[in-house]
C-alpha cells in the first residue's frame, strides 16, 4: 500500500476499507480491491511467486487479443467449455442461439440511448420477470446459484423461452423506435408476456413447469421446481 502511494499509482486511489472477519473472528476493516485492480497489483509485484500469475495473465490477454481478430475462437472456447461441463450438443446449440438474440438486443440498445451497466439489467430484468414470474435474482436463487451465470444453468426450454423473450422485445422495440430506458421498458414488458403466454400454454399442455431449479452445478444438483 505504501508503495503504491509512493510511485503516485492510481490504483492506490481506489482502495477501500470494507469490514471483514478476522483470525481472531473480530470484524476489523481491510484494504479492499475489484478484482481488476488487484491483477493490476499482482503484474507490478517484483516477486518469483508472482511469476504464474503474470504468466496466466498474459496467456488470457493474448487469448483475448486473438478473439478480438477472429471471434470465431470465442465461439469455439466456449463450447469447448461446455462440452467440458457435460453439456449436451443440443444445449450448447440452443446457448449460443440464444446469445445470438440477447446480442442483437443488447446492440439495439446500445444503438438507441440505452446506457450499459444499470440500464441494461433493469430491462433485462423486466423481459424476465415478464416472462418467468421471476426475477433474475429469485430465478438464480430457485437454482441455488451465486455468482454463476444464470444463462449457463438454465435448461434447454428456458434458454428458448429466453430467446423468445428476447427476440419478440427487439423487434418490437424496433416497431416503435424506442429510444431511452423508459421507452424501452414498454416493448421489455410486451416481448415478456408474449413468451409468458406461450409458457404457460405450454406448461397447461405438458402439466410440467417450464422454471425450474435445475442446475449444472458439480455438487447435490437441485431438484427444486416452481409448483
Amino acid at each position: 500500500k505504501s508503495k503504491l502511494k509512493k510511485e503516485g499509482s492510481e490504483v492506490y486511489e481506489k482502495i477501500v476499507q470494507l469490514k471483514m472477519t478476522a483470525p481472531d473472528g473480530k470484524q476489523r476493516e481491510t484494504d479492499s480491491f475489484s478484482t481488476e485492480d488487484l491483477l493490476r497489483i499482482i503484474q507490478s509485484i517484483p516477486s518469483p511467486k508472482a511469476e504464474p500469475f503474470k504468466i496466466w495473465l498474459a496467456k488470457v490477454g493474448y487469448e483475448r487479443m486473438q478473439e478480438m481478430t477472429d471471434p470465431e475462437r470465442a465461439l469455439n472456447r466456449s463450447r469447448e467449455y461446455w462440452q467440458k461441463q457435460g453439456r449436451s450438443d443440443k444445449w450448447i446449440q440452443q446457448r449460443m442461439m440464444g446469445q445470438e438474440t440477447r446480442n442483437k438486443l443488447t446492440d439495439y440498445w446500445s444503438e438507441h440511448d440505452v446506457k450499459k451497466g444499470d440500464e441494461f439489467a433493469i430491462l433485462t430484468n423486466i423481459i424476465h420477470e415478464e416472462w418467468s414470474d421471476l426475477s433474475v435474482k429469485d430465478h438464480k436463487n430457485l437454482k441455488g446459484l451465486k455468482t454463476q451465470n444464470l444463462r449457463d444453468h438454465m435448461t434447454e426450454a428456458e434458454l428458448i423461452f429466453t430467446a423468445l423473450a428476447e427476440l419478440s422485445t427487439r423487434q418490437i422495440a424496433d416497431s416503435d423506435r424506442a429510444e431511452g430506458l423508459e421507452q424501452n421498458k414498454v416493448p421489455a414488458k410486451k416481448g415478456g408476456k408474449i413468451a409468458k403466454d406461450a409458457r404457460r400454454a405450454l406448461e397447461k399442455k405438458t402439466g410440467k413447469s417450464v422454471v425450474t431449479g435445475e442446475n449444472f452445478l458439480p455438487s447435490r444438483k437441485s431438484k427444486k421446481s416452481l409448483k
